[in-house]
């Protein structure tokens, strides 16, 4: 086993388990800042505005993609 294999599969995981955790965070925080935001628009946002809360959808596609890739690098891991 090379060194940087074994790195890249480290990474692999380490990526897809920031994506799976920081997602999870941004969709339990979501309703707590559509509260602070008071009226404005929560969804989404038009050109030039900041998002006040992350939008579901993407936020779960992120989450899935974060879970594969977790799997995917655990899995290379197991398999030395």
């Amino acid at each position: 086993m090379n060194f940087y294999d074994q790195v890249l599969r480290e990474m692999v995981a380490a990526i897809g388990a920031a994506l799976l955790f920081g997602n999870g965070y941004a969709l339990l925080r979501r309703r707590r800042d559509a509260k602070a935001a008071s009226g404005k628009t929560v969804g989404g946002a038009k050109k030039g505005e900041e998002l006040i809360a992350a939008p579901i959808g993407r936020t779960l596609a992120f989450m899935l993609l974060g879970l594969l890739m977790l799997v995917a690098g655990v899995a290379a891991l197991a398999a030395l």
